[in-house]
C-alpha cells in the first residue's frame, strides 16, 4: 500500500510494480484516483503508458478506501508535510496514521517518507499506530523511516537510481526495510536511526537553500557593484574542488526548498531554544526575491520611459523549476500576481503546466514572434529548454532574463 498518489507516491507505486509488488495507491482526492483508473497520469515523471500497464496487469488499483489494502505486508506514507504559522502540520501523517492501524497484521512494515522533523517516526507516528492497531512495534511490526528523494522533470537520476537511505526503529526493522527498497532501487544507504534519516532529508535540502540564498544576495550586490555575476560564477564552477556550483533566480519553490528548512529551524528552536540563525537568514533572502525582480523589472522599464502600469509584459515560465510542470509555491507565480497588482497587462507561457488548473487571472498564451514583439518586456522566469532563445532574442524589444539563458543588448539579467 502507498499512501499518497503524488509526485513522490505515483512513482514509488510504479516502481513497486515493475518489481512485482500488488500495490494499492490511497488518495483522498476522488479526481486523482478516478483519472488513475482511468489511466490517465497527472505526475510528469509517469506516463499513461505506465498507469495503463500497471492496471491491465492487475497489479495496481487506486482507491480513496484504505480497506482496499487490508492485510498488506508493506505500507508506504507518502503524504504532505505543509508547514502552518510556520510550525510543522503534521495532520496529514496522522490521519494516514489512523486509517492504516487497524489494517496492521503482525509482521506487516509501516514506513515513513514525507519529509518531517526528527522524532517524528518514534515519537509521533508509532503511537498513533500502536493505539489503533492494539499491537507494537517493533514487538509485532516493523517501523522505519526513508526520506524522499524526488526530483520531479529529472530525467538522469529518477527513483529506481538515486540511491536510497533508510532506517528503522530497531535492527530487525531496519533489515526488513531495507531489504524492500534493494528490489526497488540500485543502491540502499542504511542508517542507524530514523532521526538521523528525517535529518538527512532536511540537511540536504537545507544546504541546496542556504547556497541559493547566498548567490541570490550575491547577484544584488554584484549588480550595484557593476560586476557580472554569472561571469564570476562561471569562472568559479572551473575550479574542480571545494565549489559547487549555484546560481542566482527569482526565488525558490516546489514542495521541499520553502518548508524543509524551516522544519529544521523550529526543530532547533523547540528542542534546544535556539535559532537557526543560517536557515532564517537564507528564507528572508530567498522569500525577497520576488520583490527584487519586480523591483528590478520597474526600474528597466523606468530607463525606457515606460511604467509598469499598463505595460504589456510577457512572462516565460511559471513552474517552480526547469523542464518540470508544478506551479506550487512558484516564485513565478508571486511575480506574476505582484504585477498584476501594480496594473501591467500579464500573459505567460509555460507549455508544461496544466493552463486548466491555473487560478490566476493570467492570460496564458503561446511564446509567438507576435506576442514576444509586441511586449515591453520578455521576463524569463523560468528557463525551460522548450523555449526558443534564439527566437526570443531576436524579436523580443527587451528582456529582463532571471535565468541567464540570453545575450544581447536588448538584454538586462538579474
Amino acid at each position: 500500500m502507498v499512501v499518497g498518489q503524488g509526485y513522490v507516491g505515483l512513482p514509488l507505486a510504479m516502481r513497486g510494480v515493475e518489481a512485482g509488488f500488488d500495490v494499492v495507491g490511497i488518495d483522498v482526492d476522488e479526481w486523482r484516483v478516478n483519472r488513475l483508473n482511468a489511466g490517465g497520469s497527472y505526475v510528469e515523471d509517469i506516463s499513461d503508458d505506465e498507469v495503463k500497464a500497471a492496471l491491465r496487469g492487475g497489479h495496481y488499483v487506486a482507491s480513496t478506501d484504505y480497506s482496499e489494502a487490508k492485510n498488506f505486508d508493506i505500507c508506504l506514507i507518502t503524504v504532505p508535510t505543509p508547514l502552518h504559522e510556520e510550525a510543522p502540520d503534521l495532520r496529514h501523517i496522522a490521519s494516514a496514521g489512523r486509517s492504516i492501524a487497524p489494517l496492521i497484521q503482525p509482521g506487516a512494515t509501516v514506513i515513513l517518507e514525507s519529509t518531517t522533523y526528527p522524532g517524528t517516526t518514534v515519537e509521533y507516528l508509532r503511537p498513533i499506530l500502536q493505539k489503533g492497531s492494539g499491537l507494537r512495534a517493533p514487538e509485532d511490526f516493523f517501523l522505519g523511516y526513508s526520506p524522499e528523494r524526488i526530483d520531479p522533470g529529472n530525467s538522469r537520476w529518477r527513483l529506481y537510481n538515486t540511491p536510497k537511505v533508510v532506517s528503522g526503529i530497531d535492527e530487525y526493522s531496519l533489515k526488513k526495510i531495507e531489504a524492500f527498497y534493494r528490489q526497488i532501487v540500485r543502491e540502499v544507504v542504511p542508517v542507524s536511526s530514523p532521526p538521523v534519516a528525517e535529518l538527512c532529508k532536511l540537511l540536504e535540502n537545507t544546504f541546496r537553500h542556504v547556497n541559493i540564498a547566498l548567490v541570490n544576495e550575491l547577484s544584488i550586490f554584484a549588480q550595484q557593484l557593476g560586476i557580472d555575476v554569472w561571469e564570476a560564477i562561471d569562472a568559479a564552477s572551473t575550479k574542480p574542488f571545494g565549489f559547487m556550483r549555484f546560481t542566482p533566480g527569482p526565488g525558490v519553490g516546489g514542495h521541499c526548498l520553502p518548508i524543509d528548512p524551516s522544519y529544521l529551524s523550529w526543530t532547533v528552536k523547540r528542542g534546544l531554544g535556539h535559532n537557526f540563525r543560517f536557515v532564517e537568514l537564507a528564507n528572508d533572502i530567498n522569500r525577497s526575491m520576488p520583490s527584487h525582480v519586480v523591483h528590478r523589472l520597474a526600474l528597466a522599464l523606468n530607463k525606457r520611459a515606460k511604467p509598469i502600469k499598463g505595460s504589456q509584459l510577457v512572462l516565460l515560465g511559471l513552474a517552480y523549476k526547469k523542464n518540470a510542470g508544478d506551479c506550487r509555491e512558484s516564485p513565478a507565480i508571486e511575480v506574476a500576481r505582484s504585477l498584476s497588482k501594480l496594473g501591467a497587462h500579464v500573459r505567460a507561457a509555460d507549455p508544461h503546466v496544466d493552463r486548466f488548473l491555473l487560478t490566476l487571472n493570467i492570460q496564458i498564451i503561446e511564446a509567438t514572434c507576435q506576442e514576444l514583439a509586441q511586449a515591453d518586456a520578455v521576463v524569463i522566469l523560468t528557463d525551460h529548454d522548450c523555449f526558443d532563445y534564439e527566437l526570443i532574442e531576436q524579436v523580443s524589444p527587451f528582456i529582463f532574463d532571471t535565468r541567464n539563458r540570453c545575450r544581447g543588448h536588448n538584454v538586462e539579467r538579474l
